[in-house]
């Protein structure tokens, strides 16, 4: 007995649904979760606990309003993953309000203005940060010193108060400081590399104290992705690689003039879990294998950038943002020539 197809091609695909896909990335994103815990406490906690509700919470609504089934767009576990992406971002030191109002701008202006799922030309939960980090400086860049630089670590109370906003009773400079990329960018001074790494605590073997943990989580989880076959190895391989290229050329060996050494920018910031986790999101990124490869390099020399020349330490949101907007005319230079036809 014989069988008609009747979809489109390809035909080939891994069986994975998208609820499914999601399922697998939230999961992926639990060894990251685990460092960003351990190395800057409770306030990790709350974000991870908090801004998924309120991005789910944020999804049902607007669904309500557009007269749409809330229940079936929920159950593929997108706005979860959303909020789940933007609370990693967020520092442990947010208060609720500020975890609200971005996972609002994500669902919302990112997401369902432009019709849900699939519609989206650029990573919501990228819109939200970046929109919380324009509005709120202070707030979005205050991050607590990790548990291994002074042992700093507020307490459960203390977390929650911050996390409430009672900042007047909470001596938050005390747990606060810099991280190691801005710490490298601003004070480096006459020293060179060698010298500043010695006398600075917040660096560890490779890059910040913590932030090493931390983005070992996520290159964990990415590789388990990879392993999976949810994500392919085209944009995390060629974004970590022109940013390891580009960190390696304007190292000039470690002198006073050096922007960091390549494992400081590997190792440092959201590295690891913009180049797994954002960018490789299916919606917003490239769709040709060539055009991956250019898309994930242009976000990494775009981040370098940033954090050489820019006044933003880190710059993979707005790095995955630029790459979103470049994304149409990527696909229209790298869509592969139909068979017969000419150049």
């Amino acid at each position: 007995m014989s069988s008609r197809v009747t979809a489109s091609s390809p035909h080939m695909h891994l069986g994975h649904g998208t609820s499914q896909v999601m399922q697998l990335v939230l999961l992926a994103t639990v060894p990251g979760f685990t460092a960003l815990f351990f190395c800057f406490g409770w306030g990790v906690l709350f974000n991870l606990l908090w801004v998924p509700a309120c991005a789910v919470a944020c999804e049902a609504v607007v669904l309500k309003l557009r007269r749409r089934p809330p229940l079936a767009t929920l159950c593929d576990c997108s706005a979860l993953l959303t909020g789940v992406l933007l609370a990693a971002a967020l520092p442990p030191t947010a208060p609720w309000w500020l975890g609200l109002l971005g996972s609002g701008l994500a669902i919302v202006l990112a997401k369902q203005l432009y019709g849900g799922l699939g519609f989206n030309p650029f990573n919501p939960a990228m819109v939200g940060y970046a929109a919380l980090l324009l509005a709120f400086p202070v707030e979005m860049t205050r991050w607590l010193l990790p548990r291994d630089v002074g042992d700093a670590l507020p307490d459960f109370v203390t977390a929650l108060g911050l996390f409430l906003g009672q900042e007047t009773l909470t001596p938050i400079d005390a747990y606060t400081g810099a991280t190691a990329l801005t710490l490298f960018r601003e004070e480096l001074g006459g020293q060179t590399v060698a010298e500043f790494w010695q006398s600075s605590p917040v660096l560890g073997h490779w890059s910040g104290t913590g932030w090493e943990w931390v983005n070992g989580g996520f290159l964990l989880g990415g590789l388990f992705l990879l392993y999976r076959r949810v994500i392919g190895w085209q944009i995390p391989v060629t974004l970590l690689g022109a940013l390891a290229l580009l960190a390696t050329l304007f190292h000039d060996g470690g002198s006073s003039a050096s922007h960091g050494p390549p494992l400081l920018h590997l190792f440092g910031g959201a590295s690891m879990f913009g180049a797994f986790f954002i960018a490789t999101d299916p919606v917003t990124a490239a769709t040709s294998a060539r055009g991956r490869l250019v898309y994930g390099a242009l976000i990494g020399s775009v981040i370098f950038c940033l954090r050489a020349f820019s006044s933003y330490p880190d710059g993979v949101a707005f790095a995955v943002l630029l790459g979103n907007f470049a994304v149409p005319f990527i696909d229209r230079c790298t869509q592969p020539r139909v068979r017969g036809q000419q150049k």
